[in-house]
């Protein structure tokens, strides 16, 4: 694996992420519960983006999609130019892992790890070399203002410190595209505040973001705003 990759032909080549009447179905007992409902949805390379909705919208069943952690029940879903609505189980795991960086919530650290070894973790799956992916990991943790701390467990550092190495893990293996889940929701108004200004500097560096959140000053500085409800895109 390159430890940098030139992710310019898609700026030429049209839209990063396609989705096209995509739906999403799940069975319980003898009901068929539709959660989404023929999405379509298209996403340019450096474009960010904001998923807004009330509970029980959709949103969290899109993320679902947009981060391969699950299946569509029909439609089609190309990521980076593929159809990975028809791949096996292991190919996408392969594109979770080198294609889509991850922030949750609730930063999803490993707690018997320091700092850098957590951003380490995704360039381990990858096969990246122990030298690479360490010099990889200081790189991003000074990139987030965590340079200082880089031998610190989770258990160490503020939530707002969390947050930034989440943000710094999910960048390890540059990938195509960034989606935050939540990204301020477990921060104060100041720690917030910070990593909203870590967002929108990845996305003047170019960086592809799709921000699920409930916050409308989240919202504000993405460039669009997608509301979901009942399963249905409503405004764009």
């Amino acid at each position: 694996m390159q430890e940098f990759r030139d992710r310019g032909e898609f700026k030429r080549n049209g839209p990063i992420l396609e989705i096209k009447q995509l739906v999403k179905s799940y069975q319980l007992g003898a009901v068929e519960l539709q959660v989404l409902r023929g999405i379509n949805l298209s996403i340019n390379a450096g474009e960010y983006v904001a998923i807004m909705g009330p509970s029980g919208s959709g949103k969290s069943t899109l993320l679902n999609m947009i981060g391969c952690l699950d299946r569509p029940t029909s439609g089609e879903y190309w990521l980076g130019g593929r159809d990975v609505s028809l791949l096996r189980d292991d190919e996408l795991s392969s594109i979770r892992g080198s294609d889509i960086g991850f922030i949750f919530q609730s930063f999803n650290l490993i707690e018997q790890l320091n700092m850098i070894e957590n951003i380490e973790v995704p360039m381990y799956y990858q096969g990246l070399s122990e030298q690479a992916s360490a010099r990889r990991a200081r790189q991003l943790a000074m990139m987030v203002g965590l340079g200082d701390r880089v031998t610190h467990r989770p258990s160490e550092l503020s939530g707002g410190e969390q947050q930034r190495v989440a943000i710094a893990r999910a960048l390890a293996n540059d990938p195509l595209i960034v989606l935050a889940d939540e990204p301020t929701g477990n921060l104060d108004s100041e720690n917030g505040t910070e990593i909203l200004n870590i967002l929108l500097e990845l996305h003047k560096q170019g960086r592809t973001l799709i921000v699920v959140t409930h916050d409308e000053g989240i919202a504000d500085h993405a460039e669009r705003t997608i509301r979901l409800l009942d399963g249905r895109v409503r405004q764009q």
